[in-house]
């Protein structure tokens, strides 16, 4: 796979926050400011723009620029984490022109530790991590069986949604959620769903 690919992906995850923009502003006005589905569906939109015209032939130029540029675009919280994972992950592709299948599921590593590095949030803490983290663990498994990228697609949306699910056991530790304490643990966590979109735009990608 070369850099089309990239684009593709960014284009299905673009797409899909903004199918989902309303059900995300919905679910962020329980336990948030309400504004989730714009600063995703505005993020990646410029995310997917700034890759569009396929000039960079470099994996991680390319997800770096795209980073860079939704972060100018959203600089709230959450649009500050997002992109922070595709800048990490434009780091660990730097010089990267063809694409491995055990690329795409670094490219998904590299995010979760930049999210996470930024937002000092942890597995068990209610955020995005939660739904990311299963996903990528079922990414590099697959990976690593030689798995076709359509399969570890499948097994990363389905780890991402037991993640997501499982949030509402966790009681939130960081944002607005969090003031809430026990209140918050039947929650279900918008950040975490964010990454059960990104999981299945992953998929759409592989069709």
């Amino acid at each position: 796979m070369d850099n089309s690919y990239l684009i593709r992906l960014l284009k299905e995850i673009s797409d899909i926050m903004a199918e989902n923009r309303d059900h995300l502003i919905e679910m962020d006005s329980i336990v948030g400011d309400g504004d989730l589905g714009l600063t995703m569906g505005d993020g990646f939109k410029a995310a997917y723009e700034k890759a569009a015209d396929g000039s960079v032939t470099d994996a991680g130029k390319l997800l770096y620029q795209a980073g860079k540029a939704m972060a100018s675009a959203v600089p709230s919280t959450m649009g500050t984490l997002m992109a922070s994972g595709l800048m990490q992950a434009g780091k660990v592709l730097k010089g990267t022109e063809t694409l491995e299948n055990a690329d795409v599921a670094k490219i998904f590593e590299a995010y979760e530790a930049g999210v996470a590095n930024r937002g000092k949030a942890k597995v068990g803490e209610k955020t995005f991590i939660d739904g990311i983290h299963p996903a990528v663990e079922s990414l590099n498994a697959a990976a690593a069986e030689g798995s076709s990228l359509e399969e570890m697609a499948a097994g990363a949306v389905k780890a991402a949604e037991d993640g997501f699910k499982n949030t509402t056991t966790m009681i939130a530790v960081h944002g607005r959620a969090a003031t809430r304490g026990e209140a918050s643990r039947s929650l279900e966590d918008p950040g975490a769903y964010v990454a059960v979109l990104i999981m299945k735009a992953f998929e759409n990608s592989t069709k």
